[in-house]
């Protein structure tokens, strides 16, 4: 018997089979190099969104019932001002290192818009006749893209705003909620609680 090769048409028809096979085997390679990419790039968002949130729970719960008197005098007011999206608080643990020693900063977490939005991070020394006005601040974190701030009550309601001064007392506990949207995708932790410890001035 004659020994029978392959003919044009079979080559050409396993060469397109193989094509086809290697063609699904980069998609495949593609399509998992690009979730795993996103996998870290979500891990990281939260692990930075996790520190920060620490961060600021350690100075929100170090938070102190500070009064002090408005500039054209009065009675000592406690200096306490929360919002939906900005807190004002004094603190004997700020954010970051002051350059004098002194026991207490003022310190304010508010939503930056314009050139640089994000997170802005204000602290003062005191003592301050106007510890929480608008200054520039000492930190801007362009990964936060939305927080919220929330405040307990003694009889366990939430309320969006705390006012030191009308309640002459600071909030139970402060609930934080950070938001970071990278690459259109929203990604945000869960709200953080701090409790604030009663302490007397």
């Amino acid at each position: 018997m004659k020994e029978r090769g392959f003919t044009l048409l079979e080559l050409l028809l396993a060469l397109a089979i193989a094509a086809a096979l290697v063609l699904i085997l980069l998609g495949a390679l593609r399509v998992g190099f690009a979730a795993w990419h996103q996998g870290e790039e979500r891990a990281e968002v939260h692990q930075h969104l996790r520190s920060l949130s620490e961060l600021l729970a350690g100075s929100v719960a170090a938070t102190f019932p500070y009064h002090q008197s408005p500039p054209e005098g009065g009675t000592a007011r406690v200096q306490f001002m929360g919002e939906e999206g900005r807190l004002s608080f004094v603190t004997f643990s700020p954010p970051f290192p002051l350059a004098a020693p002194v026991a207490f900063a003022a310190v304010t977490l508010a939503w930056r818009d314009g050139e640089t939005r994000g997170l802005a991070i204000t602290q003062k020394a005191l003592p301050n006749f106007e510890p929480f006005e608008d200054a520039e601040p000492l930190f801007v974190d362009q990964a936060v893209t939305a927080m919220k701030f929330r405040y307990l009550r003694r009889d366990g309601g939430w309320e969006e705003r705390w006012d030191g001064a009308a309640e002459g007392a600071l909030p139970q506990a402060v609930q934080i909620t950070l938001t970071a949207a990278p690459g259109g995708r929203v990604q945000s932790l869960p709200p953080l609680t701090i409790s604030i410890p009663v302490r007397t001035p």
